[in-house]
């Protein structure tokens, strides 16, 4: 029976490209560089961007950049520019409702992670949220599905933590440590990079996800009521 879910944000729960590359934009404009707008996509999303930065703006830009990045996007209100993906809503609640342990498990920093938690008025569904630190201590997924292993007290067994994701670094972070990671199919996601990475299963929908995992938590399975068994990529058993 599935009792702990490790959740990405990015492209899973939220689309937040539209704060993040907006953030990036003025930091650079703010900074001087000159950087065309096709050097500033979706490829982006995913790692920390200070991995992801200085094969686009040099170690010397990207460390010009950074700091003012993370004063608009962190500080002011940046990082609030995101939108739920359709679903998101009704999955969280019911698996809420369904009695799972929830933690966030994401590569962007604990702060703006946390206001864009609230933001959303998702706090109270969350038993932890877990990201990097501004000073990049956990500069892998790995890393941050660690943290997030530890504050939970390291569930296994039966309480195993199921990761969801929809980046290869969130299925790579999850092996690491022996979990399982099914992924978010509408969010970032070269198309093949999730089964290529190793996903046990790659959702369409946050609806469709939601029936997959709520026909283990022994609840219903939504507003449709469907069996999840009527789901064709269902491989969670």
């Amino acid at each position: 029976m599935l009792t702990h879910i490790l959740l990405d944000l990015d492209g899973t729960l939220v689309d937040s490209a539209p704060g993040i590359l907006g953030s990036m934009r003025r930091a650079i404009d703010e900074v001087g560089l000159d950087v065309p707008e096709s050097a500033l996509g979706t490829h982006l999303l995913g790692p920390p961007l200070y991995r992801s930065l200085p094969p686009i703006l040099g170690e010397e830009g990207a460390a010009a950049v950074l700091p003012v990045y993370r004063r608009i996007y962190g500080d002011e209100d940046g990082c609030l520019d995101c939108t739920p993906y359709p679903g998101v809503e009704e999955l969280l609640r019911a698996l809420s409702a369904a009695g799972v342990t929830m933690a966030l498990a994401t590569s962007k920093a604990e702060p703006p992670a946390r206001r864009i938690i609230a933001h959303h008025g998702w706090t109270d569904l969350f038993t932890e949220i877990v990201g990097d630190t501004r000073t990049a201590d956990r500069p892998t997924k790995g890393a941050v599905v660690a943290e997030a292993l530890r504050r939970l007290g390291h569930p296994s067994g039966a309480d195993e933590p199921l990761m969801v994701g929809d980046r290869l670094h969130d299925v790579e972070g999850a092996a690491e440590h022996g979990l399982r990671c099914v992924g978010a199919g509408w969010g970032y996601a070269e198309p093949g990079e999730l089964v290529a990475a190793g996903a046990d299963t790659v959702y369409d929908s946050a609806d469709e996800l939601r029936v997959a995992l709520l026909s283990r938590t022994g609840g219903p399975t939504g507003r449709d009521g469907a069996s999840a068994a009527t789901l064709p990529r269902q491989s969670l058993s």
